[in-house]
């Protein structure tokens, strides 16, 4: 395995295995909808990183428990449960279709029944995961090397979200818009999310939006974006947002996505990587706190010598 800690993402194995991954994701992420009690924000239905990939947290079934992970090492979808018994499936070429056909059947070898809504959210196609016949693609490499960016980001937003003493999630991994996340809260009510977005009811971003947010992530881009980067936006956005002085020179707002974008071909060419996301992170919240006027002295925690 290529030791760059930064590698390269932008070659011919993206776009397939990007895409594969986030039906995978999906298949995998609505399973834990569906098994998860529910808890504010939907803080129950994200992914993790692990040490191989991305997983789930323990999900109820009955008096056992269920855990799946998305092995990008491997390469293997992993099921196990409480009493013992694990079940793999292998991640490659294949439709669709047959991917989600598979997987019901590893859950029933595993005494495991689950009964999900196929149709996948935030995309603008109407995609039935359980019917779609496209052939999904993947790249092994590209996804070792995805994980690995993944890893970065990861470990760089953990630390920020330490230096915040407010309310505020975890680092979670989002299958719907396939972005790992990390949000802050002001503590206040925001006004009610308009919803809009493609297969998802307005409900589900309602509950999401309750309270004022400056959130921060990675993802590997879209339609509206074609290439990875580093992101942070507002919501409610305050005024002057868009046009704050924000960190490193190579971050931009981008006012198709409403919000600002760090280019990660930008962050693994920088002299210091890891000081660039770092800049990128605390510029972006500063101006969301500030124009927002958050009592930044309650929220923020500050350095302490133990």
């Amino acid at each position: 395995m290529d030791a760059d800690a930064w590698p390269r993402l932008d070659d011919g194995g993206r776009h397939g295995t990007h895409e594969s991954l986030l039906w995978w994701g999906q298949i995998v992420g609505k399973t834990r909808l569906a098994l998860s009690p529910m808890v504010n924000h939907w803080w129950q239905v994200p992914l993790y990183l692990t040490a191989r990939g991305l997983g789930t947290t323990p999900m109820p079934v009955g008096a056992r428990v269920l855990d799946l992970e998305i092995d990008l090492i491997d390469h293997r979808l992993v099921a196990r449960t409480s009493d013992g018994r694990t079940t793999s499936m292998a991640l490659c070429d294949q439709q669709l279709s047959s991917f989600y056909a598979e997987y019901v059947r590893h859950l029933r070898e595993l005494g495991v029944e689950v009964a999900i809504n196929p149709t996948a959210v935030e995309v603008p196609e109407l995609v039935r995961l359980d019917r779609d016949a496209r052939v999904c693609r993947y790249d092994p490499d590209w996804a070792s090397r995805f994980f690995r960016a993944l890893l970065q980001a990861d470990r760089l937003l953990k630390e920020f979200r330490g230096k915040f003493r407010g309310k505020a999630s975890p680092v979670h991994f989002f299958w719907g818009g396939f972005d790992l996340a990390a949000t802050r809260f002001s503590g206040r009510p925001a006004p009610r999310h308009p919803g809009g977005v493609p297969h998802v009811s307005d409900a589900v971003m309602v509950e999401a939006y309750a309270e004022e947010v400056s959130s921060a992530g990675f993802w590997p881009g879209d339609a509206r974006f074609p290439e990875p980067a580093f992101y942070a936006y507002a919501y409610p956005e305050p005024a002057g947002f868009a046009d704050a002085p924000v960190r490193p020179a190579a971050a931009r707002y981008d006012r198709t996505l409403g919000e600002y974008v760090l280019p990660y071909a930008a962050v693994r060419a920088a002299a210091d990587p890891d000081a660039d996301v770092r800049a990128f992170l605390e510029s972006t919240y500063a101006a969301a706190a500030d124009l927002g006027k958050w009592d930044r002295a309650a929220l923020e925690r500050r350095p302490q010598s133990i």
